[in-house]
Parts: C-alpha cells; sequence; structure tokens
C-alpha cells in the first residue's frame, strides 16, 4: 500500500472516532439533565401534600387497626383533590385492611401504601399521587 492512502485511512478513522466520542457526550449530557428536573424539592413535596385523618377499622382476624398517612401529589390542584376525596380514601383502607390479618398488616404495609396509591390514581382528575407515607399506625 501507499503512504498516501495509509494516512487517509488513520485520519478517516480518527474523525470518524472523535465524532462517536462527541456524541457519546452529548447523548449522555441531555438524559442526565432531565433525570434532574424530574425531582421535587422538599419544600415542594410538603406543599403538595396532604395528611389523612386517623382512619379506624378492624382487621380479618378481629384485630383492630388505626392509621395515617401522608399523601403526596404533584401538583397543589391535585392536593385539593384529594382533600376533597377524603371519603373514599377511607373506603379504600377499610376494604383492603379488612382481607389483612394481624401478620398480613405486620409485614404488608408498603403493599397497603401501592395499592392507596393505585385506587386513589383511578379516581383523581386534576394531577396524581405520587407517593403514600404511612405516618401512624397502631395495631390492637
Amino acid at each position: 500500500m501507499s503512504s498516501g492512502l495509509v494516512k487517509t485511512m488513520v485520519t478517516s478513522l480518527i474523525i470518524i472516532l472523535l465524532g462517536g466520542v462527541v456524541a457519546l457526550v452529548v447523548v449522555l449530557n441531555m438524559t442526565g439533565d432531565k433525570q434532574k428536573g424530574n425531582a421535587q424539592s422538599i419544600d415542594e413535596i410538603v406543599e403538595h401534600s396532604y395528611k389523612s385523618t386517623e382512619i379506624t377499622t378492624d382487621l380479618q382476624g378481629g384485630n383492630f387497626v388505626r392509621i395515617q398517612f401522608q399523601i403526596v401529589t404533584g401538583s397543589e390542584d391535585a392536593k385539593e383533590e384529594v382533600e376533597k376525596r377524603e371519603f373514599q380514601l377511607r373506603n379504600i383502607l377499610i376494604k383492603e385492611l379488612s382481607k389483612m390479618n394481624a401478620e398480613d398488616f405486620k409485614s404488608g404495609l408498603e403493599n397497603l401504601e401501592d395499592i392507596v396509591k393505585l385506587r386513589l390514581n383511578e379516581v383523581m382528575t386534576s394531577g396524581k399521587i405520587t407517593d403514600v407515607v404511612t405516618i401512624n399506625k397502631i395495631l390492637q
């Protein structure tokens, strides 16, 4: 091979390699910014949260439970809607807790929070529930 052809091939490979590195850096930086922008600050979380009333009901085995949630929404409109839907929250909890026994309640609190979030999001019209956190629970 001639030395001119080798120089052209090496130059072409270097240009292609540099283009790939630049493209990779651009793609990684663009996706990183989007992920950072979606997180709520703690002030926004507190502002858009609703503290439910304490709910007392019985479990399947005859035990009683008292429970309270902090419901985090995505906006002020969603928070106001959740406040108005307190009766639906109570209904969801009564139905779900009546299926549980004491052991299910002790070990399945995360599942209960997920169910409440899912069921409330099914009825929401203004925004959505982003998280449900248990803030108080008593099992008797």
